[in-house]
């Protein structure tokens, strides 16, 4: 056997009463994991008596000899061909086989198999996903992380990048599932006692710590920094770094701690972790479209909420041409289509938002798609200042909230707990579109004069002229934004106008400038002109 421990580490066995396990956990610091744990994933101890069809069996020695070769290509058609397709035919309605040790007795493969096990309950058997269940799902990630992590030398494994994504990602995805069950009415008294007694259980320091470990692991900041700087990422990547295996778990813990803070409300974090990646740049994160579409969703999501529309904007309007291009790549994979199109449509929702806000011009192709019935009557309720509808869709485009405190077990959860993170996040965003509710009226009205008493204008708004240098000082204020220029930092940037008009008050009068920039159409047919005549002369040359 090529790769992981060669014993099997599991002398200290703990059984919780009524099917819960207890491992020992890793310590909670930046620091050491706890190597000697382990759960009975079996539920009564037992061994599974399952009786494997011969497909089932031959897929799971099979995949085990292809990871053991290194055969990468047999590996991707494995894990994202055959595991979906024999999950369609024998596992739509029931749990994989939970006990494979007859077929490989091999530790790390055993808790690789066992992630996908837990994986395939969470999407496919959302009934059938016990408090057991998201308790050894747990130890099973703490098992496969210890292994990784606390190995003296790189362990020897070979997986595609694909599959490293999606270990990370539903590690963030459980986590996010459990924080949310445990601020539902739907503990009993039982679940809630051992919660007391088992506050790490999908803690977020424990989700951090785990992060964290493996980004320091890979030393993935100072490889993304040599490449940035045309540097040769080897010579800083140390012998951890220089392993595909930790060198992409490290890079995708990064994108996973963007979704973490963003949930959390850090936007600001948020961005920060990703200050060595150059999101303008087509860098390591594009050979997994799923990796790409996560990153710009969060960091679109947190420029939104950070009050900075034009690079919102741009990161939305970069996303939605990419997914554009991949989109055939996704019809050939049911198993991602549901959530590539719910992400897809959660982008146009705010991006259509923010063109409300903050109007600019765009691509065509996305312009033409928010011109569609659904989402022009949705922006034309908005430019009227209907707080609903931005309330309707910042609920249907925005993230799963979390609070980074666990709920009090003393009297058990109540009906809204789970609900209040939202309730925090929904404020303050509709708080801030209050502020410049009226905006795109004052604009529509300084775009058809270039001058204008300040009494006719208030007139036209329907108020005092008091209330109207409010709303213009609001209206200066709020249209200057951080906007990114260079660097490689998301978060760097300067103030800038963001408005297609401009005025300056003096005396009793409003003075109007249109500072759109008209379309050099002489570049635009000239451009077009040489194409075509390039087209004519590679016609010519063909012969028929």
């Amino acid at each position: 056997m090529r790769y992981g421990r060669k014993d099997s580490q599991r002398s200290d066995e703990r059984v919780y009463e009524d099917d819960y396990y207890e491992p020992q956990y890793v310590d909670e610091g930046r620091g050491g994991f706890d190597k000697d744990y382990y759960t009975d994933y079996g539920g009564s101890g037992a061994k599974s008596t399952y009786q494997y069809p011969d497909a089932v069996a031959k897929f799971i020695i099979h995949l085990y000899k292809a990871i053991n070769n290194r055969d990468t290509a047999e590996i991707e058609n494995l894990y994202e061909i055959r595991f979906p397709q024999l999950t369609k035919d024998y596992f739509k309605e029931e749990k994989w086989p939970v006990d494979i040790s007859h077929l490989v007795d091999e530790p790390l493969f055993i808790t690789l198999y066992r992630e996908l096990y837990f994986r395939h309950i969470y999407a496919a058997l959302p009934q059938s996903l016990t408090f057991s269940d998201r308790c050894n799902s747990y130890s099973n990630y703490c098992e496969l992380f210890n292994m990784i992590l606390t190995s003296p030398e790189p362990i020897d494994l070979t997986l595609t990048n694909q599959w490293l994504w999606e270990i990370i990602d539903e590690f963030v995805y459980q986590f996010q599932s459990f924080s949310q069950f445990r601020r539902s009415p739907k503990l009993n008294q039982e679940e809630m006692s051992y919660l007391k007694d088992h506050s790490y259980i999908w803690s977020v320091l424990s989700v951090l710590n785990v992060l964290y470990s493996l980004i320091e692991k890979s030393n993935i900041n100072a490889q993304l920094k040599a490449y940035f700087n045309n540097e040769n990422p080897d010579e800083v990547a140390g012998e951890f770094g220089k392993s595909p295996l930790y060198k992409m778990l490290g890079y995708f813990s990064i994108i996973a701690l963007l979704r973490v803070h963003s949930m959390l409300g850090d936007y600001h974090l948020a961005v920060k972790v990703l200050e060595n990646i150059d999101l303008h740049k087509n860098t390591m994160y594009c050979n997994v479209p799923a990796c790409q579409i996560t990153t710009y969703y969060y960091v679109g999501f947190a420029y939104v909420m950070m009050r900075r529309y034009a690079d919102a904007i741009r990161t939305y309007t970069n996303s939605l041409l990419y997914m554009q291009r991949i989109r055939q790549m996704f019809q050939a994979k049911s198993y991602q289509n549901d959530q590539v199109n719910k992400q897809t449509e959660q982008m146009y929702t705010m991006l259509a938002v923010c063109l409300v806000l903050h109007p600019q011009s765009i691509d065509e192709s996305i312009n033409g798609v928010l011109q569609d019935r659904k989402f022009s009557e949705k922006m034309a309720r908005m430019q009227g200042g209907d707080l609903k509808e931005f309330e309707n869709c910042f609920l249907f485009a925005c993230p799963k909230f979390l609070s980074p405190v666990p709920p009090s077990l003393e009297s058990g959860a109540t009906p809204d707990a789970s609900q209040e993170p939202l309730y925090i996040q929904k404020t303050i965003f509709l708080q801030e579109v209050a502020q410049q509710i009226y905006l795109p009226t004052v604009r529509s009205f300084l775009k058809l004069y270039t001058t204008m008493p300040i009494s006719k204008l208030a007139a036209f708004m329907e108020t005092d002229q008091t209330a109207l240098g409010e709303c213009l000082l609001c209206f200066k204020h709020k249209m200057h934004n951080v906007v990114w220029t260079k660097g490689i930092s998301s978060l760097d940037g300067e103030f800038q106008a963001g408005s297609e008009v401009d005025f300056y008050i003096d005396k009793d009068m409003v003075h109007i400038a249109d500072t759109k920039v008209g379309r050099r159409y002489g570049d635009y047919f000239i451009r077009h002109i040489h194409i075509m005549d390039e087209l004519h002369r590679a016609l010519k040359s063909l012969k028929f």
